[in-house]
């Protein structure tokens, strides 16, 4: 049960309406993650607006949802593990390769380069080394790409302790335990 108030669709007013209505266009509802946040507009905005703004970037969608995968399951958010499970699987990667993102592994060299680099990222609290950046651009990851990846690090962390501060209720097939 969410420990913070849901504001659902047709409790909200303006501003919180207008990005409710943008989030119906754009995926048939309001999940229940959005619909915690909605209690601050300008907190909800500050999400969506960075994923929208990282979306434009030269990471591919399999990259990023890797980078997601990783990080939610290392915080222990089965919510975002779950909902973006399901995400990496329209974006084409296979169930295997799911599961293998979640523990910062690929069988794809370029990936695995770049979950190396995402735990290293997180376990030294950004304080990578140089050979653990230049293993990362020897993968063929450009400096924006870097940029990126650490910004989905911040990015889904953002949402990974948002949905246990909130006790956000699953509203996406519930991802297999590893």
């Amino acid at each position: 049960m969410p420990r913070l108030k849901t504001i659902g669709p047709n409790e909200a007013q303006p501003p919180l309406k207008e990005i409710y209505d943008d989030l119906t266009s754009q995926m048939g509802k309001v999940v229940n993650i959005f619909q915690g946040m909605g209690n601050s507009p300008a907190a909800l905005k500050a999400y969506l607006s960075m994923s929208a703004a990282l979306a434009e970037g030269d990471l591919s969608p399999e990259d990023r949802e890797i980078i997601y995968l990783a990080v939610s399951e290392q915080n222990g958010c089965h919510y975002c593990v779950s909902a973006h499970a399901l995400l990496a699987k329209r974006v084409g990667l296979a169930d295997d390769a799911i599961r293998a993102a979640r523990q910062f592994q690929s069988s794809d060299p370029k990936h695995e380069a770049l979950l190396t680099f995402v735990r290293r990222v997180i376990a030294s609290k950004g304080f990578v080394s140089d050979e653990e950046l230049q293993a990362v651009k020897s993968a063929g990851y450009s400096d924006g790409q870097i940029a990126e990846a650490v910004g989905y690090i911040g990015l889904a962390t953002f949402s990974n302790l948002f949905n246990h501060v909130n006790g956000t209720e699953l509203d996406f097939p519930a991802a297999e335990k590893i």
